[in-house]
């Protein structure tokens, strides 16, 4: 047979359904309880009856109501056994669960963001726990709904939103701030950040943040003095490199520091240095879109899986030293490594799948600075003649 204490467990796991009729205007439907299976034991019957008594609303004046029934039984004859058991009123079930005040707190919390933000109409019956969780939190969440509203793109660090609450409330704040935002911007407004790892509130919601940098060299005297560049070799943020619009010019990308450093003067050409993986630093530059690019990594598995990602961004990217020539060239100074998965690679041409495959089949690395100056220099050269061909 149910006791009290399962009464009230019961009764708090209907909460949120609670709270999602009260959201909608609905009225208080009662709640009844299956008694369950009475004890066989005369003693253990009375002791249980006599506890739901006890904790009842028939005792407590509020709770759950108990409908007796007196039985007739072959072992106990005439006895009281519970039929029913509900709540019946909103009042009983909010004091049975102890919710009073946070109910009361709910309410208005509810109607603050129903008059304020109108567009969280559907998420607050989606959420209607995190309105409760984020009790006297509203007025500033509100503060930053309507900010983006009006600013969908701020395009300015957290600390800089003009906006009166306290300077980490954001930062301190992002998990119910980016469910609130998701639910009232426009799609076009927020960006994917599936494959992110750091710094997803701000690039979700067009924010500035601690920005990788990244490392040009000039390899054009002209193009020093025709963009007025105070230097041929800077660092720059990758928001300030997206401003540059150096369209139409060729880039020749090296994970390497020392060959990116010992690039020779190439005509209309940048060097760019990003560094392994960095695609996810400039895969947002839509300029380089329109630039020839050429791609120099080291000649294993991982120079090809990189290579291969470049292209996912930029298809038109052509690859330099990554071919059979330059590895047989250079093969005595190749080494051995650790196996590695020659997995399909989508964005590679036909040539370089085959090199990919028959570096991991043996598992050799040739790395960049193992081919000569002379060969780079001139090999950058003929690519280069033969891209504006």
């Amino acid at each position: 047979m149910i006791n009290p204490s399962q009464i009230k467990q019961k009764a708090e796991r209907l909460y949120p359904i609670f709270l999602r009729a009260i959201i909608r205007d609905e009225p208080f439907r009662p709640l009844e309880f299956p008694v369950g299976k009475p004890p066989d034991d005369y003693l253990a019957l009375r002791e249980a009856v006599t506890q739901l008594i006890n904790e009842s609303k028939q005792k407590l004046g509020y709770g759950y109501t108990i409908e007796l029934e007196t039985r007739k039984t072959r072992k106990f004859g005439d006895q009281s056994i519970p039929q029913r058991i509900r709540i019946d009123t909103e009042v009983d079930y909010l004091k049975l669960i102890k919710k009073q005040k946070e109910f009361l707190k709910f309410r208005a919390d509810v109607e603050l963001i129903r008059v304020e933000v109108a567009a969280l109409e559907n998420w607050l019956f989606q959420n209607p726990l995190k309105v409760i969780e984020y009790a006297g939190y509203w007025i500033d969440l509100i503060k930053v709904c309507h900010y983006f509203q009006a600013n969908p793109r701020p395009n300015v660090y957290i600390r800089e939103l003009p906006i009166k609450i306290h300077t980490k409330f954001i930062e301190e704040n992002q998990g119910i701030i980016r469910n609130l935002l998701e639910a009232i911007l426009p799609a076009e407004a927020i960006q994917p950040v599936e494959r992110e790892k750091e710094y997803i509130f701000e690039k979700r919601f067009s924010l500035r943040y601690k920005e990788p940098l990244v490392r040009l060299r000039v390899l054009d005297k002209a193009l020093q003095a025709k963009y007025c560049f105070p230097a041929a070799d800077f660092s720059t943020p990758i928001y300030e490199f997206m401003q540059l619009n150096l369209k139409e010019h060729s880039f020749i990308i090296t994970e390497n520091l020392i060959n990116f450093l010992t690039l020779p003067a190439l005509e209309n050409s940048f060097g760019l240095f990003v560094g392994g993986y960095a695609i996810q630093v400039v895969k947002y530059v839509n300029w380089l879109l329109h630039c020839p690019i050429f791609y120099w990594g080291d000649l294993d598995a991982d120079g090809f899986k990189i290579l291969s990602q470049f292209r996912y961004y930029f298809p038109h990217t052509i690859s330099v030293m990554m071919d059979e020539e330059t590895f047989r060239t250079f093969e005595e100074f190749s080494v051995t490594i650790a196996a590695s998965n020659a997995e399909s690679l989508l964005y590679l041409t036909k040539e370089e799948h085959f090199l990919f495959s028959y570096l991991s089949e043996y598992k050799k690395r040739l790395e960049q600075e193992h081919i000569s100056q002379y060969f780079a220099n001139r090999y950058l050269q003929n690519a280069l003649q033969q891209n504006d061909q």
